[in-house]
């Protein structure tokens, strides 16, 4: 057991650099991957709440369980930042881009989250003869999409300004 876990945290850190890799080449930006990759730890956090509310031990399943919320909680992520960055492209100003990527996608977040959520809870309430065994997978899932959902809709806005603005004022200061 020692060694999966061994073995399967070092798959995740090596995912998780990949991803940063993958996001820095698509997104051709340092810091927007790190933006996204924001709404992990949130969702972390919710795994090991969730786990220890429910009584639910740390096991290969629940770790299964992490992996799948990584991966819709970065695309959710994304889904904002790529709206902000398009519609930054098309000139509107970095306050204005958040508020209207925000609006605009705020309700296919909260759609795939919730759906997500609601399909797992009989999975995760294990009612079925054997389904206990994929009940840890489901709860990692639900605690984290349910903190990660909650969340990210705030904090990457929140980054991508803060980042950003930082980014747009610089070169107005050093004309003025």
């Amino acid at each position: 057991m020692q060694e999966s876990f061994s073995s399967f945290g070092v798959g995740l850190l090596l995912a998780v650099v990949l991803v940063y890799l993958i996001l820095m080449a698509q997104f051709a930006s340092f810091s927007d991957p790190f933006i996204i990759l924001l709404a992990v730890p949130p969702g972390l956090s919710g795994v090991l709440i969730f786990l220890l509310l429910t009584g639910t031990t740390l096991n290969v399943m629940s770790l299964m369980g992490v992996v799948m919320m990584t991966g819709i909680a970065v695309s959710d992520s994304i889904l904002i930042v790529q709206f902000v960055g398009a519609l930054r492209r098309e000139g509107m100003g970095l306050k204005e881009a958040l508020t209207e990527a925000c609006k605009v996608r705020l309700r296919p977040i909260l759609m795939t989250t919730l759906a997500t959520i609601l399909g797992l809870i009989p999975m995760a309430l294990a009612l079925e003869p054997g389904s206990e065994q994929y009940a840890p997978l489901a709860r990692a899932i639900l605690g984290g999409l349910t903190v990660s959902g909650m969340v990210t809709v705030f904090l990457v806005p929140t980054a991508y300004l803060l980042i950003h603005r930082k980014r747009d004022h610089a070169p107005t200061e050093g004309r003025a």
